[in-house]
């Protein structure tokens, strides 16, 4: 069976975005990118990077 990763840690996120982690945590503490705690851990949803992204590519342009 083929693995999909749905959530990422913070730390995987961020190397995603090629942007360091204290960045990551700040767009996540200011509502830029949306998050989820499973019990005490952070974790970011590859959903709401593309989201994210699209954000940035439409006030880009």
């Amino acid at each position: 069976m083929t693995e999909v990763q749905i959530f990422m840690t913070v730390e995987e996120a961020a190397a995603a975005l090629r942007i360091g982690r204290t960045r990551m945590f700040d767009l996540i503490a200011k509502g830029e990118v949306a998050s989820v705690l499973i019990g005490r851990s952070r974790r970011v949803s590859v959903d709401a990077l593309r989201e994210y992204a699209k954000k940035l590519e439409s006030t880009a342009a």
